[in-house]
This record gives C-alpha cells, structure tokens and sequence, in this order.
C-alpha cells in the first residue's frame, strides 16, 4: 500500500491581543506566507487548498518574507533566529543566522535582494540588525530606539534608506549602507506598528495605536502628510499595505475595519472605502493584519478568519476562510453525512470541514467554553472542556441550537457516546467513571484504579476502561451500573485510547509506551500484535469502516495504517504528518483518512490497496 496527501486545510496565522501580525506575498504566484507555531505556510490565493508548509525552525516562527525574486524565503522565529530557504524541491536551506537576542517582529529584503534588516526585541540596545544575506555580515549600526521595534521598511529604490518604528513611540530614520542614524520622529503618541515604503520609494507610512497613519518623504524621512481624520479608525491601527501603483493604501484596526485610502499629490489620505469583515461583533473580530497583493486585498482577524476582497470590486463580498490556531484535539465525521467533518482544538474552536471543499464555516456555540473531547451523533455534539462540563449541543442542519450542560465535579479524561444509544455517555475521571444519560448524571463509579481512557460500544451495553497501569477492563453495562467480566493485561504504558470497530467483532487499544493491540472481541484475545513501530505516545487510533484497517497516530508526528489480516510489519507510515503530533485520527471511506495535530493543520490522505 502507498500513500499520498489530497487535501491540506490550513492553519491559520497565529494572532495575540493588543499586536499587528505581518502578512507577506509574492506578486508572480500570488501566494502569501505566514506563520502558526514552528510552522511557515505557503498559501496560494487563488486556490486556498494549494499549501506547503516549512517546518524547520526550531522555536515558534514570528514573520516570514519572500525574497524580491520570489525564489527565497527569510523566515524568523522567537529564539532571533533567521532561516532562508529556497521556495522549490524541498525547501532547501540556504543559510541561518542568530540575527537578536530576541524575537524578531519584521524583516526585509532589499530590493536587489542582497541584504536584510530585521528587528524585535533585543538585549542591551540591539533591536535593529541588517546584514548581508549570504555571509551574516552587518551593514551599518542602528542606534536610536529604546524598547522592542515592531516593523522596519527598506527603501526599494536608490539611495537606499531604513525605517523602523516601535514601542518607545519613534519612527527612526537611517542613511546607507552602511547605514548610520539620520534622525528620528516622534509625531505618534502610542506604539507605531508598522511601516511600510510605497513601491516608487517616494514615501512611507507609519501606523500606530493612537489610531493615527503619518506620511514621510522617501529620500529625506522629513514628514508631508497624514491620513485624514474623516473617517479615520477609531481604534489601534495595526498593520498597513501599500496598492501596486502606490496610490492607494490599505489599513486593519483595531475597531474592526479594514480601510482603503486615496494618497493624493500633496500626500495626503482620503478615506476612499471602508471594507466590513463579517462577524459575530466579538474581540476575535478585530483585525490584526493586511496585504495588498496584486488585485487582491487580504485581511486577517484575531479569532484567524482571512478574508480576500478584490481591488476592482470592493463592493463585492470577500471571499472568507478560517480554520484553526492552535492542536486540533478531535476530529470526526458524521455519519449522517460522511462528507462533513468536524475539528475542534482545546480554544474552544468547532470548525467543519467539506472533503474535497474545505473551509465550511464555524459552528458558534452559546458557551465557548474550552474542548478537550468531542463526540459527535446524529443531531447533537457532545464536548468536555478543562472546566468539569459536559456539554451536549443540538445541531440542527450544522448549526448549533439549544445547548445543556452537567458539572460532574472532577476533570474529564475521555468520553464516548454510544450512536445506537445515544442518550448514553461515558466521561472517564481520574477515580472512575461518570456515566450519563442524556444530562442526567446517573452514577458516578470509583474503580479503585486512576483511569486513563474509556470506550462505550455502539449499543451501550459493555464498556472498555484503560488504566495507568496498562490494564484493559471490561464491563457489561447493567442499568446504570457496571459490571466487571474481565481483565485484559498485554499493555507495558498507560492506555491512552481505545477504540471498538464499526463492526464491533474487535476492538483496539493504544498506550503511552508506544504500542497498539488489536484484540478481538468474543474471545478477548489478541488478534494482531507486534504494533510497535511508533517512537513516542500513541495519542489516537481510528478503525476503516469496513474494520479492515487500523490507523495509529502519535507524538512522534507519524500515522502507521495496519491491515488486520496481514503482519503489522506490512504497515504503510505517514512520516511527519503532523509537526508538534498527530492528535485527531478518522477515515472517511475505506482507504481515505484524515489526520489532525499540534500544527492546528488538517490533511486527507489517501491510501492506494496493494
């Protein structure tokens, strides 16, 4: 058997409160790039499905850049670290260099593409660093701020200049190479955010969190202009973005708007058009990035929603995609339409997902309170959050409606739910088990062992609990109790999922000592062993649903797919499905299977039969 990815849904870039992020593009294939933890996304705008993704950088990745010729990618992360790689056959690195002490916010190309600046946070007075980009060389000394820089801009035309702006309130302004201070502006009386240089090189603008954008001459750095006040935003600015013909600019605050701008003769801004990215209203509404690339006019909000408008119809509806930020902790289909996926992550994100689609929408729950599980049947979800609740949320035609919840008063661990009982649910606690009916908690059960996993079978009437010590026990479900009818002992680690087969002849069991066990059912005896090729954890397992073929899927990034009447050694691995492990594991059909991990991505893969 062999394997390919079919389909990426991508994450979506790492945003925080209160801070601009730095989108970035390339003019000839139209692509953006942005960063989510170590990774660096490579995304296409025409086709939002067409990603690839670096994932080299050893600590969470802050801003990344396309080299002018579009070959390179500049990459930085938190450590100050800068990687440059080529865009094509695998992403080879070129160099890298410890460019701060700190985390680097911005960085950029020359226009001749030989040299860098880049700037962050700093020890001692260094927040600001150029330098060739073959050798690491500095070019030239940037004194002159005294708190971390947010954005620095290089001037694309000759005489080459450097701008640079931060939270001491200052644009700076420097002459080179090798560049030397050449003055310094205080005319904004909050964080500047960002700077950016209109593609002639005659101006650039600077933004700030006192809601005010200043215009400045390219080649002296002496102010000419402002953004009018007509019309103006009414909260922080935070990020800014120049039109191709350097007439116009974009600009994302704060107070939820995006703005388009007209930058006049005597550079001055107009307010043109105010383009309304539609939302729920909430904090996760507030837009913290923005890129004019092209013809395309790209907004990024806190709560991770892109939406794309087109620069000769802003009056058309943009086109918005979303997906998560943070490890997708659950994933599953539902049955009523196996086309439709759900994700959820532990920020309390519910997203679905349509194979061969994509993006599908958020599903708004009342509560957004933190997941750690989720189940889904055939008209309700049933989530567990790190705040004692279970909730169970109807869902009428994908969109959730009324919503009940139970506190049963300890940290739930696992939960499954039984489809042909559905009022069923088993919550596993550190002491035992909770089991309910619908949100009735009808007993609570200490084992007298600290319980690690849990598995109802479809129709409710036997359970399967795992514990720390790797034993399996297994119960039949009598009224609302349980009753013990055998111990299974062949795991060497705590259980960390187990799971029934569709067709409920077998069941499977996987531990945090990195094996897997396929036991079957009627006789409670092995049926396939030997299912130790992972390196770390086993955190999830999903069954085919003909219950011919078991997946695996672990922290050591990889998914293994065993065929049940062959030696686990003809196994297909995935390897490095997922950066950071693999968390969330479902087929679809017989050989296509979705995974789901620490890199808040999603892939579909499809597995081709010998």
């Amino acid at each position: 058997m062999s394997h390919e990815v079919v389909e990426t849904y991508s994450c979506m870039p790492s945003t925080e409160r209160g801070r601009g992020i730095l989108i970035s593009g390339d003019p000839k294939s139209n692509s953006v790039v942005y960063t989510n933890g170590r990774s660096v996304v490579i995304m296409s705008l025409q086709n939002p499905l067409n990603v690839s993704v670096y994932g080299d950088h050893a600590y969470p990745a802050t801003v990344a850049r396309f080299s002018p010729n579009g070959e390179w990618v500049a990459s930085a992360d938190v450590s100050g670290t800068v990687r440059i790689w080529g865009t094509r056959n695998d992403f080879v690195l070129k160099k890298e260099f410890r460019v701060l002490s700190g985390r680097i916010d911005d960085l950029q190309w020359s226009p001749d593409g030989l040299r860098i600046v880049a700037c962050g946070e700093g020890k001692g007075k260094s927040f600001v660093r150029a330098f060739m980009w073959d050798s690491g060389t500095n070019v030239g000394e940037f004194d002159g701020h005294s708190r971390r820089v947010l954005s620095c801009a290089y001037k694309p035309t000759r005489p080459f200049r450097i701008v640079t702006c931060g939270e001491d309130f200052l644009v700076n302004f420097y002459e080179g190479p090798p560049f030397r201070f050449k003055l310094s502006h205080r005319d904004h009386s909050n964080f500047v955010n960002c700077v950016r240089y209109s593609p002639d090189g005659s101006k650039f603008l600077s933004v700030s969190s006192d809601k005010k954008g200043i215009i400045f001459d390219g080649k002296s750095g002496e102010k000419i202009g402002e953004l009018s006040s007509e019309g103006a935003h009414t909260g922080s600015i935070y990020a800014v973005s120049w039109s191709p013909d350097g007439k116009q600019v974009l600009t994302v605050s704060a107070d939820k708007c995006a703005k388009v701008w007209d930058i006049s003769e005597d550079n001055n801004g107009k307010m043109k058009k105010t383009l309304t990215c539609h939302g729920s209203g909430g904090v996760e509404d507030m837009l913290v990035g923005c890129l004019w690339l092209n013809d395309y006019l790209v907004t990024v909000s806190l709560g991770g929603t892109i939406s794309i408008f087109l620069a000769n119809d802003l009056d058309k509806a943009p086109v918005v995609f979303s997906g998560h930020m943070k490890n997708v902790s659950s994933l599953t289909v539902l049955r009523s339409n196996p086309k439709m996926l759900l994700s959820s992550s532990y920020d309390g994100l519910i997203v679905k997902w349509i194979l061969g689609i994509g993006y599908s929408g958020k599903l708004q729950r009342k509560e957004n309170s933190q997941i750690k599980c989720l189940a889904a049947l055939e008209e309700e979800i049933v989530t567990t959050g790190f705040d004692n609740k279970i909730w169970r949320v109807s869902l009428h035609a994908d969109q959730c409606g009324d919503a009940e919840a139970v506190d049963i008063g300890s940290q739930p661990k696992d939960l499954s739910v039984a489809p042909l009982s559905p009022e069923l649910a088993l919550v596993s606690i550190d002491s035992g088990v909770v089991m309910l009916r619908g949100t009735k908690i009808v007993s609570t059960m200490n084992l007298g062992f600290i319980v690690s996993a849990s598995a109802v079978s479809p129709d409710g009437s036997e359970a399967i609990i795992g514990g720390q010590d790797g034993k399996l026990h297994i119960y039949s479900v009598s009224g609302d109790t349980l009753v013990e009818e055998a111990v299974l002992e062949k795991h060497r680690g705590a259980i960390s999922a187990i799971r029934y087969s569709p067709d409920v002849s077998m069941f499977a069991s996987g531990d945090v000592n990195r094996e897997a066990v396929v036991w079957d059912r009627a006789s409670r005896e092995v049926k396939l062993k030997n299912m130790l090729y992972h390196t770390a954890r086993i955190n999830c397992l999903a069954w085919s649903p003909d219950s011919r073929r078991i997946a695996t899927g672990s922290l050591d990034t990889c998914v293994i797919i065993y065929e049940i009447d062959q030696p686990a050694s003809n196994r297909i691995t995935i390897k490095a499905a997922h950066l950071g492990g693999v968390y969330g594991l479902t087929f679809t059909d017989e050989y296509s299977l979705v995974s789901s991990g620490e890199d808040a991505f999603i892939r579909v893969w499809k597995i081709t039969p010998p």
